[in-house]
């Protein structure tokens, strides 16, 4: 049965709010997936913060319509679903990029990221990007590193007289 105009403009709006928001987009082929397979894919979408929907192509360029999503519209064919990563920007395509490892009927077919369409190739690259908490420990080791280095050659200095003392002391009663 099929959906109601009030329904797809619900679907709509829907998607658009998300579409707003979202830093990247990845749209992929899921046909043959078992209704098991993609309850289990959007069980791990929730987990990552992903949000994932299966949606007629139609009702996607109306709803990616104005937002930085738009340059997907022409790329709209076949039974797609959209993967939107709403907290950070490699988020759905490591999704993608994990789940199709297991299931291989799930193939990425285009990566929207800051306004550009890009081909499936780029997931992997998106999925490569760090996550905040990694991004955040490599900035934090960044800006400690020379901390470090400054407060370890400040501790030499009188380290390094200790040991020039003891040297004398040893040679002197190794004279004596």
């Amino acid at each position: 049965m099929g959906l109601s105009l009030e329904q797809k403009k619900a679907m709509v709006q829907e998607v658009a709010e998300v579409a707003q928001s979202a830093y990247a987009a990845v749209a992929a082929e899921y046909r043959g997936l078992s209704a098991g397979e993609m309850d289990d894919l959007r069980a791990k979408a929730r987990e990552k913060g992903v949000y994932l929907k299966v949606v007629k192509n139609t009702l996607a360029r109306r709803a990616v319509a104005g937002t930085e999503f738009e340059c997907m519209t022409e790329a709209f064919g076949g039974p797609l679903l959209l993967a939107f990563s709403r907290e950070e920007p490699g988020a759905a395509a490591r999704l993608v990029r994990d789940f199709s490892k297991g299931h291989d009927r799930l193939v990425a077919r285009h990566v929207a990221f800051g306004g550009a369409l890009h081909p499936a190739e780029y997931v992997e690259r998106l999925a490569s990007l760090p996550t905040r908490e990694e991004a955040l420990s490599m900035l934090m080791a960044t800006m400690r590193a020379p901390v470090q280095k400054f407060a370890t050659t400040l501790n030499e200095v009188p380290g390094k007289l200790v040991r020039t003392v003891a040297a004398v002391r040893d040679a002197k009663q190794e004279a004596a």
